[in-house]
């Protein structure tokens, strides 16, 4: 596995140093292919890379020691190295983004937590990050820690790319789904303004504990996950804790080119509000 070791630091604003007594490190899977939108990671209408910005966004968390940027081909990893980060190459076949995360974690025997920030997340929140490494510190009977946010909309309810989950009173989750959950037998638009929410809406992030991690590939495809194409379905199924935390509102990841051009827009827009801060 080739690395380059340049410090995560010099991309985006300074870190500060926090003392927490879990060890964490953020890893970013990055494949250039995308059926949807190719080559997505290296678009740059903004003068910097979709990648870039994913990755100085992650480096808005304090608790990680650092960010590694898994990629599957040399034109990534050199995009990392260009804009100063840390870059290691995995293999062009690997399945999943979770199994190029787990062939960077493997490299990282010090390493408690995981966390797994999808290349194409260029708002993602720092607070959010450092969220998930929280909950698993706070949870040690938890594997996997993630993120829910509040279903307001009956067309996000009903949309099967938006992914469902509901959990208990402590915060577990009990099952994910692209279908409506909870089914609501009678129908009433006043269920989407529950407080506390009744839905919610699956964010995509992951953080592991680094020895769940290295167990993933040994667990076989799930009869839950077949069904409804849910990787997460398969720690639910093989008797793994999920634990969720919960944020206002999920970040928006790009798909699509209106994604992009929707993120161009915003970015142009706060740019003055970034200068003047």
């Amino acid at each position: 596995m080739q690395a380059n070791q340049s410090s995560p630091q010099s991309a985006g604003a300074p870190r500060r140093s926090v003392q927490f007594s879990c060890t964490s490190q953020i890893i970013i899977p990055a494949r250039l292919r995308s059926t949807r939108l190719p080559q997505k990671l290296l678009l740059r209408e903004t003068g910097k890379s979709l990648l870039q910005h994913t990755y100085e966004s992650a480096l808005r968390a304090r608790l990680p020691q650092g960010i590694t940027v898994a990629v599957d081909c040399q034109e990534l990893y050199d995009e990392v190295t260009a804009f100063g980060g840390t870059a290691v190459m995995t293999d062009a076949d690997l399945p999943s983004g979770t199994d190029r995360v787990a062939a960077a974690a493997a490299e990282m025997p010090d390493v408690d937590v995981i966390v797994n920030v999808q290349g194409d997340e260029p708002e993602i929140d720092g607070e959010a990050i450092d969220q998930l490494v929280c909950l698993l510190a706070a949870r040690p009977a938890a594997s996997v820690a993630t993120l829910a946010a509040p279903i307001r909309s009956a067309d996000r309810l009903e949309n099967p790319a938006c992914v469902k989950l509901v959990m208990d009173q402590g915060g577990k989750a009990l099952y994910f789904s692209r279908s409506p959950i909870p089914h609501a037998r009678s129908w009433d638009p006043a269920l989407l303004r529950q407080n506390p929410p009744l839905f919610w809406q699956h964010i995509g992030i992951y953080a592991y504990r680094r020895e769940f991690l290295m167990q993933l590939g040994a667990l076989p495809v799930s009869p839950l996950e077949e069904t409804e194409k849910l990787e997460q379905l398969r720690f639910l199924q093989a008797g793994c804790e999920i634990v969720v935390g919960q944020v206002e509102a999920a970040p928006k990841g790009i798909d699509t080119s209106d994604d992009y051009r929707a993120f161009v827009r915003r970015y142009i827009r706060d740019l003055p509000r970034a200068r003047v801060a």
